[in-house]
């Protein structure tokens, strides 16, 4: 009696609150039913095995089973955990359910899986292990990304399952916020077919639905339609917006087409397509067009501003071909492409205003166990501002590492000195050229390409002296092969109102190979010297200095002699020659002026070079200290260093600048970088013939640089520095960066994640992260300068700033911003609001001032798989006259 009463409660109960979970499958003790057999299979299955943790009993012809606490039931590929199963082995039926806790609570629902899909919970379940005919009360399972739940599932014969008030969602949760509710269908393995299907958000039915609908199912993609957003452009007019199709090549490669159309005659195109083999490679291709009209029809700023992009994007496994490489970043755009498609249509401020673009396609290879490295690249810089171009195709690349040509493998005991000499080869070519992106396909810029091939060949040799002095000595052979070089030509200054203009050059381009070498040597000396100061009072306990000394000797000969033909005299067009004012004697001119990679340069050097650098720490006391010294190591400077050379040879000014630069790194959180130049050199007024000074047109004297050191002035000061006040907020982002590029690398991405990658690189405030409650970062930099005469002094200092914080744990306010010294205002600033709406998120991007003022509000469904299902709302900067 006490069996019958429980059997009966169980098949009365109603569901609640299903679980999703994957459950091993142990067996305890087995039944064998009259000849069962598993549904869609040829085969018999001869056995059901079952166990339970609580108890199992029987009924008295004990043709029924009760299982009772983690029951668990598994018959061939059916596999069933509950808390209380039910079998039939008369009618071949199993029934489960959970039990309903003193708390009010439903516990240990039925977790099922069949075949080869994934597990799946219920409120309760009926199952014939005979027929495979089943039914299931509110169910939840989950498929690639959706959760289908409640309702009513009837599993048939031919393993099609007939479905019956089912909500299909993105919201993980049981009861989920919002769904697409499907009043009856049938699920096949490829398809689900349903009748009249509507949207509900917090269980209220929205007048959004249709009478029919077909969905691929989940499990893998399907070429299909894409449905366009539709709005209005105040400037373009109504709009229908990204529509296409997308289709689903194969298991490697898609493709997704997209139009645009603008009711006032703007319309644009894109074709994006992704591509991916598992550990080999991954990239993806996108071609935009545009044609964009603005202003008042018959006005010239309606005619149409057509602009493309194309990008490339190619990552290889670096296990895929150990010791070959290759890789693309293609990022091409006409110069208005940006600014007149409002980035991409992203309205990100930083593509908005992006104009230096780079690309590069590059291939290496290392051979001869990696002592032979080769590479290969095309590359290109274009500037949208300047509307310049730099292309190079190809760019090559051979080196040779260092190695020791007199040193023998077989050699015994301590190296000769001459088995010390190292050599290496490196050789570099190219084909350049710098045009404006107008004229960078046409046939007159064909002739511009330069060209060339240098090989350079570096010896040297490496030995201690005296055991504190390291020693090397060298020397560099650089040979040129060039296929052009110039000829000039000095054309006398007109005179004008009794003042003669400077002479004008003129150069002539002269094809056919040449060739040019150059050679020099070195020697150099450098020691390390250690200064420690101890104190025995105070917090400070010592202050290390180490002062690294390096100083070195070269030599190269004047190749602009006569005897190497690499310069050639300077004549006026009537032949008269061209003095120097300086050195009274004829100018010379190098043959290959803008050359590739130029000729040798002029005048005989013997110089030493001399630096100095050092680093500075301090031994504090710290009662946090682990290690039992009780002290830490602050670095106050981790690298000042000082650098000039003496020209022995040169004719004048002999002492070079004095250039310095340092950093030094207080904390993980604050750093400094500093960097300047001297001139040793003094300053003068300009006097002339009669000795009088002269003045410039504002009145002022003219000053010169003489030839007569004193003490080195300051011409040029840099200084930049950067604060967080929490680090965590990088150490987050920088990680979420890893972790996409990381995927992209080993599998390839989806378009959602692309973008996702793409948008956090560019726009570091386009992470968000809602467990770190604030950040803020600025940054400060500072620049100096002036003329070696002392004259002109400009400086520019700029400070940047960006942050968030949290008001509640699921709203974020994200800021960027700073001030504009020069025109005392502020930078471009932005605000962004973020709310954490669980399945669902909302932002609002605001540009209050500026010429790009704008703000854009977006409510979306967090899941790509319905990327498409939100509400949005922008005013871009360009819908205004």
């Amino acid at each position: 009696m006490v069996i019958t009463s429980e059997a009966s409660y169980a098949y009365n109960y109603k569901f609640q609150t299903p679980v999703v979970q994957q459950q091993d499958t142990v067996g305890t003790d087995t039944l064998k039913p009259a000849q069962p057999r598993q549904p869609g299979k040829a085969e018999e299955v001869s056995k059901i095995e079952y166990s339970a943790q609580d108890s199992t009993k029987y009924s008295k012809d004990r043709s029924i089973i009760y299982l009772y606490g983690k029951a668990r039931v598994i018959y061939g590929a059916f596999e069933l955990d509950a808390d209380y199963i039910t079998f039939n082995s008369k009618d071949n039926t199993v029934f489960a359910s959970g039990r309903k806790a003193a708390n009010g609570k439903y516990l240990g629902k039925p977790i099922f899986k069949m075949d080869q899909q994934g597990s799946s919970s219920a409120d309760s379940l009926f199952y014939n292990t005979k027929s495979g005919k089943g039914t299931v009360f509110n169910t939840f399972t989950e498929q690639e990304g959706g959760f289908f739940s409640g309702g009513q599932s009837k599993r048939q014969p031919d393993n099609e399952i007939h479905i019956k008030g089912v909500t299909y969602s993105t919201c993980n949760l049981p009861h989920p916020h919002f769904g697409i509710y499907i009043t009856k269908g049938i699920v096949t393995d490829k398809q689900i077919i349903t009748g009249p299907v509507y949207l509900k958000i917090e269980d209220i039915p929205l007048p959004l639905g249709l009478p029919f609908a077909f969905f691929p199912k989940p499990n893998k993609r399907n070429s299909g339609i894409i449905m366009p957003s539709f709005g209005d452009d105040y400037t373009r007019g109504f709009f229908l917006r990204d529509g296409g199709y997308y289709m689903n090549l194969n298991d490697y490669w898609d493709a997704k087409i997209l139009g645009t159309y603008f009711t006032r005659g703007s319309y644009g195109a894109s074709v994006t397509s992704n591509y991916v083999k598992r550990y080999k490679y991954n990239g993806n291709i996108k071609l935009d067009y545009g044609s964009n009209r603005y202003g008042l029809e018959g006005t010239p700023q309606y005619e149409p501003r057509k602009d493309y992009s194309i990008q490339w994007v190619h990552s290889q496994n670096a296990a895929a071909h150990p010791g070959t490489t290759f890789s693309s970043s293609v990022n091409i755009k006409t110069s208005g492409y940006n600014l007149n498609t409002a980035g991409g249509n992203s309205f990100n401020f930083q593509s908005i205003t992006e104009n230096e673009l780079s690309s590069s396609i590059s291939y290496g290879k290392t051979m001869a166990d990696g002592k032979i490295t080769f590479a290969a690249a095309a590359r290109s810089n274009q500037n949208t501002k300047s509307k310049s171009v730099d292309v190079t195709l190809p760019d090559m690349s051979l080196s040779v590492q260092s190695f020791s040509p007199f040193n023998s493998k077989n050699n015994i005991g301590e190296q000769k000195w001459y088995q010390k000499i190292t050599m290496g080869y490196n050789m570099v070519s190219a084909n350049s050229i710098t045009s404006p992106d107008s004229i960078l396909f046409k046939r007159e810029s064909l002739s511009k390409f330069r060209n060339g091939i240098q090989q350079t060949v570096p010896i040297s040799i490496n030995f201690t002296a005296a055991k504190y002095f390291n020693f090397n000595a060298g020397g560099t052979y650089v040979e040129k092969w060039h296929f052009m070089s110039t000829r000039q030509t000095a054309i006398r200054g007109a005179l004008n109102n009794g003042v003669v203009a400077p002479d004008q050059i003129v150069m002539d381009t002269v094809n056919g190979f040449n060739r040019s070498g150059e050679y020099s040597f070195n020697m150099g000396l450098s020691t390390k010297v250690y200064n420690t100061l101890q104190f025995n009072k105070g917090k400070l306990k010592a202050l290390r200095l180490v002062t690294t000394p390096t100083t070195s000797f070269s030599y190269r000969p004047d190749f602009s002699a006569a005897k190497y033909g690499y310069y050639k005299p300077l004549f006026y067009q009537d032949g008269g020659k061209v003095i120097d004012p300086v050195t009274g004697k004829q100018r010379v001119y190098s043959i290959h002026t803008g050359t590739l990679y130029g000729g040798p340069s002029q005048g005989e050097n013997a110089s030493i070079n001399f630096g100095l650098d050092n680093t500075l720490e301090a031994k504090v006391f710290s009662s946090k200290d682990t290690t039992g010294t009780g002290t830490k190591k602050i670095p106050i400077i981790q690298g000042l260093s000082i650098n000039g050379s003496y020209n022995f040879l040169a004719p004048e000014f002999k002492l070079s600048n004095l250039n310095f630069n340092g950093r030094s790194q207080f904390s993980d959180k604050f750093g400094v970088t500093y960097t300047g130049t001297l001139n040793p050199y003094a300053v003068e007024d300009v006097r002339d013939a009669r000795g009088n000074t002269v003045f410039d047109a504002n009145g002022n004297p003219t000053r010169q640089v003489v030839d007569r050191l004193t003490v080195p002035r300051l011409v040029n000061f840099g200084l930049s520095f950067g604060y967080s006040l929490n680090a965590d907020a990088f150490k987050k982002r920088n990680e979420n960066l890893d972790k996409l590029t990381d995927e992209k690398q080993k599998t390839g991405m989806t378009p959602e994640q692309a973008a996702e990658l793409a948008q956090i690189s560019s726009d570091p405030n386009a992470f968000v992260d809602f467990k770190i409650p604030w950040n803020f970062t600025f940054s400060y930099s500072y620049y100096y300068s002036k003329l070696a005469n002392g004259l002109s002094p400009t400086s520019t200092n700029t400070l940047n700033f960006n942050g968030d914080f949290s008001v509640t744990p699921k709203w974020k306010v994200v800021f960027t911003s700073g001030v504009d010294f020069k025109n005392k205002g502020l930078s471009p600033t932005s605000f962004a609001i973020y709310r954490d709406l669980h399945c669902w998120d909302m932002n609002i991007n605001w540009i209050p001032i500026g010429p790009y003022r704008s703000y854009s509000l977006t409510i979306r469904v967090k899941a790509s798989v319905l990327q498409d299902l939100k509400l949005s709302k922008q005013q871009a900067y360009y819908t205004r006259f």
